[in-house]
Protein backbone atom coordinates (compact mmCIF):
# COMPACT_ATOMS: atom_id res chain seq x y z
CA UNK A 1 0.00 0.00 0.00
CA UNK A 2 1.25 3.45 -0.85
CA UNK A 3 1.88 5.66 2.18
CA UNK A 4 1.03 9.30 2.77
CA UNK A 5 2.58 11.18 5.63
CA UNK A 6 0.21 12.98 7.97
CA UNK A 7 1.39 16.27 6.51
CA UNK A 8 0.76 15.09 2.92
CA UNK A 9 -2.68 13.72 3.82
CA UNK A 10 -3.67 16.92 5.62
CA UNK A 11 -2.58 18.98 2.60
CA UNK A 12 -4.93 17.11 0.24
CA UNK A 13 -8.16 18.84 -0.74
CA UNK A 14 -11.42 17.19 0.31
CA UNK A 15 -12.13 16.11 -3.28
CA UNK A 16 -8.99 13.93 -3.21
CA UNK A 17 -10.88 11.50 -0.95
CA UNK A 18 -13.47 9.01 -2.12
CA UNK A 19 -15.70 9.23 0.95
CA UNK A 20 -16.80 12.00 3.32
CA UNK A 21 -14.76 12.37 6.46
CA UNK A 22 -11.59 12.35 4.35
CA UNK A 23 -11.73 8.56 4.00
CA UNK A 24 -10.02 6.64 1.21
CA UNK A 25 -7.48 9.12 -0.21
CA UNK A 26 -7.19 8.86 -3.99
CA UNK A 27 -4.86 11.68 -5.08
CA UNK A 28 -3.15 9.52 -7.73
CA UNK A 29 -3.37 6.20 -9.58
CA UNK A 30 -1.44 4.25 -6.94
CA UNK A 31 -3.78 5.34 -4.17
CA UNK A 32 -6.82 4.78 -6.40
CA UNK A 33 -5.77 1.16 -7.00
CA UNK A 34 -5.17 0.70 -3.27
CA UNK A 35 -8.59 2.17 -2.47
CA UNK A 36 -10.26 -0.23 -4.91
CA UNK A 37 -8.57 -3.23 -3.29
CA UNK A 38 -9.29 -2.11 0.26
CA UNK A 39 -12.88 -1.21 -0.55
CA UNK A 40 -13.53 -4.64 -2.01
CA UNK A 41 -12.07 -6.27 1.08
CA UNK A 42 -14.07 -4.04 3.44
CA UNK A 43 -17.30 -4.69 1.50
CA UNK A 44 -16.81 -8.44 1.87
CA UNK A 45 -16.06 -8.03 5.59
CA UNK A 46 -19.28 -6.07 6.00
CA UNK A 47 -17.62 -2.85 7.21
CA UNK A 48 -18.50 -0.90 4.09
CA UNK A 49 -21.94 -0.46 2.53
CA UNK A 50 -22.64 -1.24 -1.10
CA UNK A 51 -23.28 2.47 -1.67
CA UNK A 52 -19.91 3.43 -0.14
CA UNK A 53 -18.20 0.77 -2.24
CA UNK A 54 -19.82 2.08 -5.42
CA UNK A 55 -18.78 5.64 -4.57
CA UNK A 56 -15.17 4.59 -4.02
CA UNK A 57 -15.22 2.51 -7.19
CA UNK A 58 -16.58 5.36 -9.32
CA UNK A 59 -14.19 7.99 -7.96
CA UNK A 60 -11.13 5.71 -8.08
CA UNK A 61 -11.87 4.69 -11.68
CA UNK A 62 -12.12 8.38 -12.62
CA UNK A 63 -8.69 9.05 -11.09
CA UNK A 64 -7.25 6.08 -13.00
CA UNK A 65 -8.84 7.30 -16.23
CA UNK A 66 -7.37 10.80 -15.73
CA UNK A 67 -3.91 9.39 -14.98
CA UNK A 68 -3.91 7.43 -18.26
CA UNK A 69 -4.50 10.54 -20.36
Amino acid sequence: MSKLTTEERNALPDDAFALPGRRYPIPDATHARDALARASEMLHRGTLTQEEYETIHTKAKEVLRRERM
